[in-house]
């Protein structure tokens, strides 16, 4: 083994042992008589690039997987990637654009060709960057939703869903992305505070005459062309789909209406003015245009009272023929001129600023659009029951606890799922459309072709038309955990019975709906258990101002260059240090700063202990108690971060780790039994301390992996293929808390010996005395007297006025100064006090005699004058006797 270098330097050893772990396989799993530990990563994006969600996420799944290991369970982390259908899609129409060439010039085929270019140039690549972070994922299982086996899952699944009558095909309001032409489901729709306009819209009554008759003077909304109504709506450019006007039938300032009808402004439209309870009465003037094809409650209403329903939307975004208006016109260039227009037409009101929530599309970032369009939907009350059931009986933990809440008040008010999406990138739907109506679901187009036959013998393969549309991308997910071994298509394979349900699943909570809950919904709908035992739900990583992490602002670092400047080692550290389960990160780089210190400090301490020369001499007093001291100490912390990882309370765990190396090993114990300079060490404390360390570095290794590989492998010659991976933890065993009371007792009169010498300027390399008021009844005696540098410990019964004394818990201790100070200057340090606590008791003592003072004033507060008083007389006293004791 090489000699250690003088600095740790992670570039020499980071990708020195992630080679070597992948040369020996050491990441790699099959099934065997043990138990198995299983996590699935959250695929990323195939085209994707690691950030600090990724980072902290991945860091987590790697602490636990290779905590696992070292239990001596059959650990498997297996990665894989998401085909992303409307990101990658986006991707590659943009840069197709970049070409000059545009989706629609293109041959579906044609498309996928330049779809898979795309992703076999990109794909992959976060993974390789997770290997620089030191995941330790079984590499030769990396999956891809769209690969083979996770295709025709997902295919199968379709098939079977459709064939129990929980997948149907119909018109519905959706939420349509104008920017990436597809439908969306609920959970994609970002609610984001939007500072809007309230606009005030005239609609003219057409029975003019009947309204004339019966106004007494009450009817506001009169001008010099007659009445009319006023609607306020936020989207005057969708009036040109306005079929009803809706008031509250309990409205009274709006009864005048009733029965009657109105013009739509600009368009001309003659519409009925309906009652229902919906409409809030206070909301506007109280009354609600109605556009079926536009707004989900509209639509709602318009089924109800059987409206027409008028689609005045390209999926573009654009105003299409329909709308009569403005066609062709982006929406929200119609929204700006409508305004000019209505009021040049005297239709507008007024226009009053207005806040309201605006749904947007995660992916795109647009403004969503509610349509009414053809889709697939999957039926969700049924599955949600098992599902909910789960979480709710403790069968699936989830950590923290806080976000059961948040589960259930959705899994109790479930839409259906839109499943399909108007996209070429993922897979395809596979239902088959006849020639003369009508449609079939099957696996393969040959299976479809049967099907159709038995509706249409004249159908032939040709015929048949395969749907267009894809599959939302959580359709292939929501499958992961089966899908990963095949259990699926093979449900009884020896894989999925070994692995499944797996272990532990660490996500962050924005998912919680997408992925999380389908997950065990899939779970018990085809393997009749829960997918995972537990999930651990992140929190976001922020800046030190609290903002998310986004390209945007500009706020997130490069993870790569996190890890070339600090190594992977203290970018793991330090992301841990600040992650606790559930709650926000507030990231800043001293926090990786800390994390590269705490790797030198291991370093370090690591060349001192081997730079030791070794003697068969006896083992020093000190040195003993020091090794059974330590023992304790390292059995207490490993119980507490057994007890910590089981309640996933990692970076807990991390801290007292962190602890129990920087202060009780390094701090406390390596100052111990250090020999004295250029002296040898004794072999039993050798090789203690060796095996302290070996032990700690195995703590570490879950949350360092890089340098306790590179140290554990010098601690003794080690043979080819082993790993500290692979080396057990060991269990806590029955610890001394006396022995650990005694010892922390010790630490209180070092610390009281070291802060007289620092106020007394005793030089370190001046042995002391030290003398107990009393009896000396703690064992760590000859460890005192080394750290402490004293000559002596003795015990007085009488206390010596010219030393300096110091109390711990209820004993005092006096440390003889003559010889070690100066005595004009130290005469000169306590005259001054004398003079102070002097000047201090005249001012109490004044307060004190001040009868007004000690009649009026609140009891506790003359007391408290009284204890200051108290307190100076008694310190003036010990003043006086160490200036006379001095002067004698």
């Amino acid at each position: 083994m090489n000699t250690l270098a003088t600095k740790y330097d992670p570039k020499e050893v980071e990708d020195k042992w992630y080679k070597y772990w992948m040369d020996h396989h050491l990441f790699r799993s099959v099934p065997d008589e043990r138990e198995p530990y299983t996590i699935v990563i959250p695929p990323p994006n195939v085209t994707g690039v690691l950030h600090m969600g990724h980072m902290l996420n991945e860091t987590i799944q790697d602490i636990l997987i290779r905590h696992a290991r070292m239990e001596g369970k059959n650990a498997l982390w297996v990665p894989g990637t998401d085909h992303a259908s409307i990101a990658t899609e986006a991707k590659v129409v943009n840069r197709l654009a970049q070409q000059g060439i545009k989706k629609t010039d293109l041959s579906r085929d044609e498309f996928l060709k330049h779809a898979w270019d795309w992703t076999h140039e990109h794909g992959g690549i976060i993974l390789k960057q997770l290997r620089k972070l030191g995941a330790s994922c079984d590499w030769d299982r990396t999956a891809f939703t769209m690969d083979e086996v996770r295709s025709r899952s997902v295919i199968k699944v379709f098939c079977d869903l459709y064939n129990k009558g929980l997948i149907y095909r119909g018109v519905r309001m959706v939420n349509w992305d104008p920017k990436a032409l597809t439908a969306l489901s609920d959970e994609e729709v970002v609610y984001k505070d939007e500072h809007s306009k309230l606009y005030y819209l005239k609609y003219r009554v057409v029975e003019q005459d009947d309204v004339a008759k019966k106004d007494e003077g009450n009817i506001l909304h009169r001008d010099d062309k007659g009445y009319y109504a006023v609607v306020a709506t936020t989207r005057p450019e969708t009036i040109m789909g306005d079929t009803a006007m809706c008031i509250n039938p309990n409205d009274v300032k709006n009864t005048w209406l009733k029965g009657k009808h109105v013009i739509v402004p600009l368009v001309g439209r003659e519409i009925p003015v309906i009652e229902d309870d919906y409409v809030d009465i206070d909301f506007g003037t109280g009354c609600l245009k109605v556009t079926p094809a536009h707004d989900p409650n509209d639509h709602m209403l318009g089924d109800k009272y059987n409206l027409e329903s008028i689609d005045i939307f390209n999926d573009n975004g654009t105003l299409s023929e329909a709308a009569g208006l403005y066609v062709g016109m982006d929406r929200f260039d119609v929204r700006r001129q409508i305004e000019k227009d209505l009021a040049s037409a005297g239709l507008l009101e007024k226009v009053e600023a207005y806040d309201n929530k605006v749904g947007f599309s995660e992916r795109t970032n647009v403004p969503i659009e509610p349509k009414l369009s053809m889709q697939w939907f999957l039926k969700m009350s049924d599955l949600t029951k098992p599902a909910l059931a789960a979480v709710e009986n403790g069968d699936i933990n989830f950590v923290p606890k806080k976000y059961i809440n948040t589960y259930r008040h959705w899994m109790t008010d479930t839409k259906d799922w839109c499943i399909s999406r108007q996209l070429w990138w993922g897979h395809r739907i596979p239902a088959y459309f006849l020639p003369k109506g009508g449609y079939v679901v099957a696996e393969t187009k040959e299976e479809a072709l049967k099907l159709a036959q038995a509706k249409d013998p004249d159908v032939t393969l040709d015929s048949l038309r395969q749907d267009e549309d894809c599959l939302d991308t959580w359709f292939s997910s929501w499958l992961w955990p089966i899908s990963l071994f095949d259990g699926i298509c093979h449900p009884d394979n020896p894989e999925i019975k070994y692995y499944y349900p797996t272990s532990d699943l660490v996500t962050g909570p924005d998912i919680i709906f997408f992925w999380v809950a389908r997950m065990i919904m899939a779970g018990y709908e085809y393997m009749g258990d829960k997918p995972f035992k537990n999930v651990y739900f992140t929190g976001i990583v922020r800046d030190k101002l609290g903002r998310k992490m986004s390209k945007s602002l500009g706020n997130s670092p490069d993870p790569l260059e996190l890890i070339d400047r600090y190594g992977a080692d203290g970018v793991r550290m330090g992301m841990m240090l600040a992650a606790p389960a559930g709650n926000d990160i507030l990231y800043d780089d001293s926090l990786c700063e800390q994390g590269r210190n705490f790797n030198n400090k291991i370093w370090n301490a690591f060349r001192l202990v081997k730079g030791w020369q070794v003697a068969d001499i006896e083992q020093p007093e000190h040195s003993k108690i020091a090794v059974q001291w330590f023992q304790n100490v390292l059995d207490s912390t490993l119980a507490e971060v057994e007890d910590l990882f089981s309640k996933f309370r990692l970076n807990e765990a991390l801290m007292a780790v962190y602890r129990l190396f920087w202060e009780e090993f390094s701090a406390w114990y390596l100052e111990i039994v250090k020999p004295a300079y250029q002296q040898p060490v004794d072999r039993a404390t050798l090789e203690a301390t060796l095996r302290f360390f070996d032990i700690l570095l195995r703590l570490l290794h879950p949350f360092m992996p890089f340098i306790t590989e590179e140290l554990w492998q010098h601690i003794t010659e080690r043979h080819d293929g082993e790993s500290i991976m692979l080396a057990q933890l060991p269990k806590g065993g029955k610890v001394d808390r006396k022995l650990l009371d005694e010892m922390n007792e010790a630490k209180e009169i070092i610390s009281g010996v070291r802060s007289v010498r620092l106020s007394k300027n005793v030089p370190n390399k001046s042995a002391l005395k030290l003398l107990v008021v009393g009896k000396w009844t703690n064992p760590f005696k000859t460890v005192v007297e080394k750290l402490a540098n004293l000559e002596s410990i003795g015990e007085t019964a009488t206390k010596d006025a010219t030393a300096a004394s110091f109390m711990v818990s209820t004993t005092e201790y006096e440390v003889p100064l003559e010889g070690n100070i100066d005595v004009a200057q130290e005469l000169k340090k306590l005259e001054a006090e004398l003079e102070y606590q002097q000047g201090f008791l005249k001012s109490v003592e004044k307060k004190l005699s001040n009868e007004k003072f000690v009649a009026h004033a609140p009891e506790a507060v003359v007391n408290n004058e009284r204890k200051k008083q108290a307190d100076a007389l008694s310190k003036i006293k010990t003043l006086q006797e160490s200036i006379d004791a001095l002067k004698k």
